[in-house]
């Protein structure tokens, strides 16, 4: 009997370790699901469900597989950690033997919480591979012998027999300009604008694709059509054409696995053949024109004539800066249906979509034979009604379609986009339908991370927008706008956005990509403005060129990648060391600044309202910004020299500050809003000066009637600052303003976008100045940061950054009656939501697994605040920490919690 018992108790014991209530789940590599294309070190993360309270990782085992299903023999096992004793379940490196060009992988993992209880492993995912070595390009760069001679797109075709029982096929391509490739007939993947934009002459991507499903064995055929794309279009507002070298071509390279273990390479070579195509102009700025009746039906399926096809010509172009994806690729999104069908005072033809998105049109029609529909896309109407472009400058945002005559046909453009509210109908036979015209989103496939809304629907207007004005503007990369002549990387933009946009998708792999270019385009150490370089000028302006140091410490916070800031170290340094050189005493003079970009200005300014801040004080403030960023950067990487030095420069810098731009009393040259706040947010003056600075920041902004005056850097940190300082209550007062200058105001004037300019239109509906004013340009979004961070309160310690240990801070105020957060971060979702009603404060938090939180509950005392009806004290899983003003600190494991605090 003994035996028997010790034998139950044994068997009980195992059964709760092993089964539990802990689940493991959305594994990803390199922050995806299951990537196709993997060309360094892989990293793991994972995330944990229970449903008790108070759950922590202990311990995890990895293991990884070359078969899919098959983990328990010793020749399919590749490689198994064992059991490691770690609570990180983010970014775990694998460490296992080398990793194989183009291989998958299969990989799982199980965890142990901190009571030792183990989870069972997790569902399989993978990841592919993709080619490591230059030498695995057997494939050779083929083009048209069309090329410089025509605006044409180029199609390029060949046909391949496969002889054996196909295990695998994957195809490995890119090109010189945009490409379409298709496999027997049928379209390859869901990418679009591929391959992507990246600095072409020092770094270009490749794609890859699994092709099994879509490969037979017998013949097969694969097709390829070219674009202008960014390497062969206009870029820029002048002619700025030819910036890279090459001519349109593509490599690709099918490799083909058999069942009986042997492979097979189809590659682009001699033996391609190639014609020009249905698509006649492609152009980014101006649109596509495509002539039906050009088309060459199955001419990328098997069985195609193409005797009057030419032969392609091989160049000798380089292949050594290959490199896969490492970003999501720009896909379609969210579609609209045409609302309305209207004839403008001038008799134009325009239907209106109701948002404001980037992207394109897709039009059904009939007609003859060489009739032509022109569609023209703007962003907004005059105050007349008319179809207005004036601010798209030299951009024709024209799509142009050539019909067949062969009944009903569908055209949606390839190699260009159009940032679009309404589309101008010239040439339309017959009547025009509103169900023959749909337009689609296309943005970076960004996961959705974030979610705010609040009573005020004004305020959730606001929300949409910023949300809105990144899809249409993180198109591969961060671009300043989508419409105009422009559409360019610009750096300050990218900077003063980069945490708000943490918060609305994940950025992560997207900003990472995007860095890689901005070191690689810096000139000793100066960081262009544009990021691909196309300008070739102005280079080093204040809070533009230092989006080197704050977008990688940016996303380290937000996300805790640490390779992040391993890669753009040098990247940060360098930035860093150049301004030193430039600076004279430890006073930076920039060469070229451009101040606070879009600051409240007057155009008859007799009185000196317009809020104009000296530029080598904005240049000082980020100099010693930028130094602060590095410090940080060297003390997550253990670089204790580093530390050491900068921490030097930094207290010079800081001095110089203050002896150049600040009185004895505590007043700066420049009285604006955007100097004290950028004074008061980098800490540039001392601490028994900031209470006074923050007053006089108050001050100006009543003198303005409670209104803005910041520009493009300043604005990020506005309410901010006022929060810190015990203005909370000010800053929802700018927040709810809805007079010009404020966030408000562009949400009352019908903008479903951010502005580029607080009064891009003017109450009597006039325009600001076209030369400079888009309706799609997300740099004011940046107080969506605000409203996640204070508003509801979400936010991550930075000495556990990504979320590890989260700060919940609510501020209530501003007249709302509730506001709630969703965060999915890579631990699971954090959630804050708080509610005012019967005089009592509901604010209900949930923390994800293997993370903590420090939660600031708005009350006095603890004897006002209950959970899931019981005092503090006895609630499960809540510990009072202490008192801090206005609220009550208590600490949290994992899990859901329901807060009220009696008013």
């Amino acid at each position: 009997m003994k035996y028997f018992l010790t034998f139950l108790f044994f068997l009980f014991f195992l059964i709760g370790s092993v089964a539990g209530k802990n689940k493991v789940v959305t594994l990803l590599t390199e922050n995806r699901k299951n990537p196709v294309g993997i060309d360094h070190t892989p990293r793991f993360s994972w995330q944990i469900t229970s449903d008790e309270r108070g759950v922590l990782q202990s311990a995890f085992e990895i293991r990884v597989s070359e078969e899919q299903n098959n983990f328990n023999t010793t020749n399919s096992l590749f490689w198994n950690s064992g059991k490691v004793e770690s609570d990180q379940s983010v970014h775990v490196p694998y460490a296992g033997k080398e990793l194989k060009s183009g291989k998958r992988y299969y990989w799982q993992v199980r965890v142990w919480d901190q009571k030792g209880k183990r989870s069972a492993w997790s569902n399989t995912a993978f990841f592919q591979m993709g080619l490591l070595n230059t030498s695995d390009w057997k494939a050779k760069w083929i083009r048209s012998g069309k090329e410089g001679n025509t605006t044409a797109s180029p199609l390029f075709r060949k046909e391949f027999q496969l002889s054996k029982k196909i295990k695998s096929a994957t195809l490995f391509i890119t090109s010189h300009g945009m490409y379409e490739a298709f496999l027997n007939g049928e379209r390859v993947g869901d990418d679009h604008l591929t391959p992507g934009w990246t600095s072409y002459d020092k770094r270009l991507q490749y794609q890859v694709y699994d092709l099994t499903e879509m490969v037979s064995q017998g013949k097969n055929a694969i097709g390829v059509q070219l674009g202008n794309g960014w390497h062969s279009s206009i870029l820029g507002w002048e002619k700025n054409d030819e910036i890279y070298a090459n001519e349109r071509s593509v490599l690709a390279q099918i490799e083909i696995n058999y069942e009986d273990g042997s492979q097979e390479i189809i590659l682009s070579d001699t033996n391609w053949k190639t014609k020009l195509g249905p698509i006649q102009y492609s152009e980014i700025y101006h649109g596509e024109t495509y002539d039906a009746r050009l088309e060459m039906p199955g001419w990328s399926n098997v069985g195609f004539n193409d005797s009057d096809w030419e032969d392609v010509i091989v160049e000798d172009y380089p292949k050594d800066h290959l490199l896969a994806t490492w970003n999501e690729p720009v896909r379609k999104k969210e579609t609209f249906p045409a609302l309305k069908l209207f004839t403008t005072p001038e008799g134009d033809q325009v239907i209106d979509f109701g948002q404001n998105l980037v992207g394109w049109v897709s039009m059904k029609v009939k007609g003859k034979a060489g009739d032509t529909v022109n569609v023209f896309h703007t962003e907004v109407l005059d105050k007349e009604g008319n179809f207005y472009t004036e601010s798209l400058r030299r951009a024709r945002q024209l799509n142009r379609y050539v019909l067949k005559g062969e009944g009903e046909e569908i055209y949606e453009p390839r190699f260009t986009w159009q940032g679009f509210r309404y589309i101008k109908i010239v040439g339309y036979p017959g009547e025009i339908e509103l169900d023959n015209f749909t337009a689609t989103a296309i943005y970076s496939d960004m996961e959705p991370t974030g979610t705010f809304e609040c009573s005020n629907e004004l305020i959730n207007q606001l929300q949409h927008n910023i949300q809105w004005g990144q899809r249409g503007n993180f198109l591969d990369v961060p671009t300043d706008c989508p419409q105009r002549d422009e559409r360019l990387g610009w750096t300050g933009d990218a900077q003063a956005f980069a945490r708000t946009a943490s918060f609305n998708f994940n950025v992560n792999s997207f900003f990472a990509k995007w860095l890689r270019d901005v070191e690689l385009d810096q000139v000793e150490g100066n960081v262009p403005a544009v990021v691909p370089d196309v300008l070739g000028q102005m280079f080093g302006s204040p809070g533009w060129a230092d989006a080197a140091t704050i977008v990688p410490w940016t996303m380290y916070v937000a996300y805790g990648d640490k390779k992040i800031l391993e890669d753009q170290y040098s990247s940060m340094k360098a930035w860093v060391d150049y301004v030193t050189r430039q600076s004279k005493d430890h006073l930076w003079i920039p060469a070229f600044s451009f101040g606070d970009w879009l600051f409240y200005s007057l155009t008859d300014d007799t009185s000196g309202k317009s809020a104009i801040t000296d530029k080598s004080l904005i240049g000082q403030c980020f100099y010693a910004h930028s130094i602060q960023n590095l410090i940080n950067a060297a003390k997550v990487l253990d670089k204790d020299d580093d530390v050491e030095t900068y921490s030097k420069l930094l207290r010079k810098v800081k001095d110089a500050f203050v002896l150049e731009y600040l009185t004895p009393n505590g007043r700066l040259v420049s009285g604006t809003q955007t100097a004290y706040v950028l004074a008061l947010h980098f800490d540039m003056l001392p601490e028994n000066l900031r209470a006074q600075a923050a007053k006089r920041l108050v001050d100006n902004i009543r003198e303005y009637n409670t209104h803005l005056t910041t520009g493009f850097l300043g604005t990020p940190y506005l309410c901010h600052v006022l929060s810190r300082f015990g203005y909370t209550d000010v800053a929802y007062e700018l927040l709810l303003q809805k007079t010009y200058p404020s966030w408000l105001y562009p949400v009352t004037m019908g903008a479903t976008t951010i502005w580029e300019r607080w009064d891009g239109i003017k109450p009597d509906g006039s325009f600001q100045n076209p030369g400079m004013n888009s309706f799609n340009h997300y740099a004011y979004g940046a107080i969506g940061d605000w409203m996640y961070r204070v508003v509801t309160g979400i936010d991550t310690f930075e000495d556990s950054p990504g979320y590890k240990k989260i700060k919940i801070e609510p501020h209530i105020g501003g007249g709302l009656t509730y506001a709630s957060s969703r965060l999915k971060t890579y631990y699971g979702e954090v959630f804050s939501s708080w509610k005012i009603e019967n005089e009592q404060l509901n604010l209900e938090v949930e923390i994800p697994v293997n993370t903590t939180a420090r939660v600031f509950i708005p009350a006095d005392n603890t004897k006002a605040v209950t959970e899931g009806g019981l005092t503090l004290d006895k609630a499960e899983g809540v510990s009072f920490l202490d008192y801090e003003d206005d609220f009550v600190i208590v600490s949290l494991g994992s899990g859901k919690y329901s807060f009220k605090v009696v008013q």
